[in-house]
Order: C-alpha cells, then structure tokens, then sequence
C-alpha cells in the first residue's frame, strides 16, 4: 500500500489559562441558489441536462467559535460536495485575512438536486458551453467567505451545549452482513447566548438526501432543507446541518415519512426534542485546536489507460470528466482529513468524500473526548471510502468505479484522527509525538520532521501524522 501523508497545514491553538469569558459564537448564511440554468449534480444519467428551476432555495450556513487564542468556522452547504481543492484554498487564505479564521469545516449536504461546481473556464473543461456553471463555480467561494466573515463579525458571548439520540431513521444500503451497520446517532450542539436563548443549533446526522426523483430538475435542500426549516420555524432559532458518514447509509422511510416534507418534519421533532433538553454552560476552559491532514495515495483505477477516462466522461459528461482528471493524475489522489477539538470537550473530525458508516462508528467508540463528532463531504469531495470489509463484499459504493482511494485509506485516516484527539487532550506525553509550535496556520519546526523537510512537503514518516 502506498499512502504518503503530508502535514499541510498544523493549526493548533491551545488556551490553557485562558479568560473563561471568551467564548464567542456567531452565526451567518447566504443564498447560494443559482440565478440561472445549470448542469445538476449527483446523478449521472442525468448528464449536461441543464436545471429548470428551483423547489426550495440552497443556502451556506456559517458558525464560527472564536476563543482567546483562534476561531474555528463549521459551514453547512445545501450542496452535494464540498467546494473543491483550489475553492477551499481561496476561502482559507480570505477566511484567514478577513476574519482572523484558522480552521474551516465545510460541510456538504450531498443533496443530488444542487449544481455542478466543478466546471472550469477554461476549453474543454466548461467555457463557452457551460459558461453560466462557471460563473456559478467562481462566485460560490465568495459567498461562504461572506457567511464566514459575518458570523465572526457578529460573534457574542456565548454557552455551550450538546445532546443526541438513536432514531431509526436511517438504514444501510450495502452491506449483506446482519447486523448491518448503521450510525443512527442524531446529534444536536446548542449555543446560546449567556442569558440562555438559543443563537444557533447544528444538527449531525447521517443518511443520503436522495429522496427526491433524479427527473425533477429543480433545485432543492433535499431532506436536510426540510429539517433544518422545520426546527427554524418551530423553535426561532437558526440551524445548520452537518452530514456524517453516510456512503452506505439511505433514510428509512415509512408511508408517514416518505416525501423529504415528511422525513424533514419527523427528523426535526427529534431535534426539537433533543434541543429543549440540553443544558447550555459557559466551557471550563475555552479553546480550539485543530489541524488539517492530506493523504496521496495510489487509485484503484488505472486513470492512465484512456479508455478509463473515456468511460466517466461518458458515464457523466465530457466538460465534467475533463475538469477533474487533473485530480487523479499519474493515478494518484491527496484526500484530506480536518481534526478539531473544542473546549477539551467537544472532537469534530471531517473527511473530504463519502465515508461507510462503520468508521464513524468505530471513530466515537474509540474517543476518548466528552462528545466526538464525524462530518463526511468535508473540505472536498474525493469519491466513496468503503471499510476494508465493505470493499470486500463489493456491490455500488465499494467497486473501484467509483471508490478510488486505495484500500484502508479509511481506516487510516480515522486512526490518525484518533492520534490527534489524544494528543489534543494532553493523553499522550510530548516527547512520544513531536509538538507543533505557534498557533494555528504556523508551520511546524524542522526540528519535528524526518530528514529535515519542511512542513507541508509529502512525507511518508512524519510522526505527527501517524
């Protein structure tokens, strides 16, 4: 197996002895609904056919946590991928300028009634056929900058609190083993104001918002839109959705729940009732930590044999095979992986594609943090991360098609994820795990680097991201 790990970017921030007071909380969105036709995303039979309007509005939804030492942005997109490598990197530098944001999570829905992001303008690739797609694409980072920026803007003193329950609402679509696994876990983080009243809820849960029919060409929020308008009707309060690990996990629909109206509005009278029951607080000792981590391995399929991509290019659309050929270039693929931990409390971990759920799983069973989150479609989108054992059983979502990383990656990622908690939560002593210096963004000493590369170079025995 050929996995290199590159610590790109070490972005811890630490507040040990910091003001008990400085916790901060704000909250922002912006419509994100494209104004003109589009090619869709999610299904494939569907092709280049251009959207015909709009169901419901797509939004991006921005929480930021600001501490003493650094801010933390979590974003929840109506989408169905995360902004792409060269859009994330724009947002982070603006974030980062702007706001003074060091950390971002940005989370799609993966709702299959939103747009194509990936066209570009350049030939072959969008421009001159698909030119409103591609202002589309340009102008998106933008405006989940403008929702970021607002909502540190608007940050207030603020409470803390979480809560979550098992509801069988979702089930697994792949596997054959009995008890199939499932993460029914519907998780709820409340912040409020330091009077109590609510400022925002995010709401985590994993199932694949595919509800709608692949012939409706209408833009919509999926499921998760109707969930999060229900609780923001019923409650006053502002709420963001972050998908989990849902690869292999649809909605466990009934007769009562079978249109997303239906599924939103039963998902939401268990986050409603989570919410209500959740005792906020001010955190004994507030602070962010986290850091981002990408991982170069070799694909399952030989991208260099033309008829390969030949294949996806008819299998979706030309313009969108060629624009992300570039991504598995000599059949290799950098997949990313986002640490957090808030308040030594609260460990949020995001992988950039769509994971099975038994690493989310096994990902809070082995968390040693009061409550430990797991975000799918996070900073990116790289395809399907079956288990090893789901790979073994094969079938849609675990093929090589459409799974491109190598086997384990998965595994790998959780595993080193689990380091990283650990070492945030002071569990391990730093002279067995190198320590970062500075704050979060600054580079790491050469002194903590194998054979003296700097940080951010591929590395395949950086102990840090083991």
């Amino acid at each position: 197996m050929m996995i290199r790990i590159a610590a790109i970017c070490v972005v811890f921030l630490t507040a040990f002895g910091a003001s008990a007071e400085h916790f901060r909380v704000g909250y922002a969105k912006r419509d994100i609904t494209p104004e003109k036709p589009t090619p869709m995303w999610g299904y494939g039979a569907r092709h280049d056919v251009l959207s015909t309007g709009v169901r419901d509005p797509l939004y991006a939804k921005a929480i930021v946590i600001d501490t003493e030492e650094g801010k933390i942005a979590l974003v929840g997109l109506d989408i169905g991928r995360a902004p792409t490598a060269p859009m994330m990197e724009q947002i982070k530098a603006d974030v980062l300028e702007q706001a003074g944001v060091e950390l971002v999570m940005i989370v799609g829905s993966h709702t299959h009634h939103g747009p194509v992001i990936e066209l570009l303008d350049e030939e072959g690739m969008g421009k001159g056929k698909f030119d409103d797609a591609v202002a589309y694409a340009q102008s998106l980072p933008g405006l989940i900058t403008a929702a970021i920026v607002e909502a540190a803007e608007t940050a207030q003193d603020a409470r803390i609190g979480w809560g979550s329950r098992y509801v069988p609402m979702n089930r697994n679509r792949h596997s054959k083993i009995e008890p199939k696994p499932v993460d029914d876990e519907l998780s709820v983080l409340r912040f409020d104001d330091l009077d109590g009243n609510p400022i925002v809820l995010a709401v985590n849960f994993a199932a694949h918002p595919t509800n709608l029919p692949a012939e409706l060409l209408e833009f919509s929020a999926e499921w998760p839109g109707e969930m999060m308008n229900s609780v923001e009707e019923r409650m006053g309060v502002p709420c963001v959705f972050l998908q989990g690990a849902c690869g292999d996990l649809s909605c466990n629909t009934t007769e009562d729940t079978r249109t997303i109206d239906l599924f939103g509005a039963a998902l939401a009278d268990h986050v409603i009732a989570i919410a209500e029951e959740i005792e906020t607080g001010a955190p004994a000792t507030p602070s962010v930590q986290g850091r981002y981590d990408s991982f170069t391995t070799k694909t399952r399929v030989d991208f260099t044999n033309p008829l390969v991509p030949l294949m996806f290019k008819q299998g979706f659309f030309p313009e969108l095979g060629e624009a992300f050929l570039p991504e598995v270039a000599n059949n290799e693929i950098t997949v990313l992986l986002t640490t957090a931990l808030v308040n030594l409390e609260l460990a949020m971990v995001g992988g950039s594609g769509e994971f099975f759920a038994d690493h989310a799983i096994r990902l809070k069973a082995r968390s040693r943090a009061d409550k430990t989150l797991f975000f799918g479609y996070c900073n990116g989108h790289h395809m399907y991360f079956p288990t090893i054992e789901g790979a073994a059983e094969g079938g849609y979502g675990a093929d090589p098609t459409v799974s491109w990383v190598e086997l384990g990656t998965g595994e790998r990622m959780m595993d080193t994820a689990l380091i990283h908690i650990y070492r945030m939560l002071g569990a391990y002593d730093p002279g067995m795990i190198p320590q970062p210096a500075g704050i979060l963004g600054s580079e790491m000493p050469d002194s903590a680097l194998p054979d003296g590369k700097a940080c951010g170079e591929e590395c395949s025995g950086c102990e840090l991201s083991k």
